[in-house]
């Protein structure tokens, strides 16, 4: 269901962004683009569902890998009654927002990636012997990115915890739709492939597609942009970083060129 922050009324504003990311991360999202005058209409294309498994064993673990902020809050809800021990081990993010939740969660040693699934490969290649332990990959039931491949050809042991499942959204809510049918929406922002996959499919069906010529798509990454397909955006555009500040830096220089037209 769409959802617009109370605090961003639309009424106020003179442009809006659709946010496609789930609604755990989208109320940090909303803020940024608030101070940028551009109203947020929330559409989470993802449920995040947490499984209830007992919390991983971490006997010999020398660091657990995390690919997204979901997989640090999954760890986090099964690992209140051994907090002190369970973050007291390394933790290794792939970007700075799934860093910065680990350490507001209590995780005392945090590395992130500050990209995408190969540049925390990379990191933990630097940083890690693969003779000192085997690693913990949290993870959803979907993943982006075969980082456990990368690292067993490098030696690592890694053994995967399913944690929590992203469902996708049935449908566009109905305020949503409409807003795209009135041709109010200015930009829509995708932060990854298969959501990008699932918003070209759910516009599609609710017959909103011809709509996007008046929208303009924002991606976290070229595999996002490519999971739009051949939807006919007023124009597309690629974050310079694969993490949420780089998106908004290609929102900003959008905001910039047509201030300058």
């Amino acid at each position: 269901m769409t959802d617009v922050l109370s605090r961003h009324d639309t009424t106020r504003h003179g442009m809006r962004a659709l946010v496609t990311r789930p609604r755990s991360e989208a109320a940090e999202l909303a803020e940024a683009l608030a101070a940028r005058g551009i109203a947020a209409i929330i559409e989470p294309l993802l449920e995040i569902h947490y499984r209830g498994a007992p919390a991983p064993d971490l006997a010999g673990v020398q660091a657990i890998l995390c690919t997204s902020a979901n997989g640090v809050r999954a760890l986090a809800r099964l690992s209140q009654a051994r907090l002190a021990n369970e973050r007291a081990v390394p933790l290794f993010a792939v970007g700075d927002s799934s860093a910065a939740r680990a350490r507001a969660d209590g995780f005392a040693r945090v590395e992130s990636a500050g990209g995408a699934v190969g540049d925390l490969a990379r990191l933990v290649r630097e940083r890690l012997d693969p003779g000192a332990g085997r690693l913990l990959h949290v993870a959803g039931s979907i993943l982006a990115g075969d980082l456990a491949g990368m690292l067993r050809a490098d030696g690592f042991a890694v053994e995967r915890a399913v944690l929590y499942e992203a469902r996708p959204a049935a449908g566009l809510g109905a305020d949503c739709v409409r807003a795209l049918a009135a041709g109010i929406v200015d930009f829509a922002l995708f932060f990854s492939p298969r959501t990008a996959a699932i918003f070209a499919r759910l516009a599609d069906r609710a017959g909103v597609a011809e709509a996007m010529s008046l929208v303009t798509a924002v991606s976290l990454s070229a595999t996002a942009d490519e999971g739009l397909g051949g939807l006919g955006f007023r124009e597309r555009h690629i974050a310079p970083r694969p993490d949420q500040p780089g998106l908004l830096a290609a929102l900003d220089r959008v905001l910039l060129e047509r201030r300058r037209a």
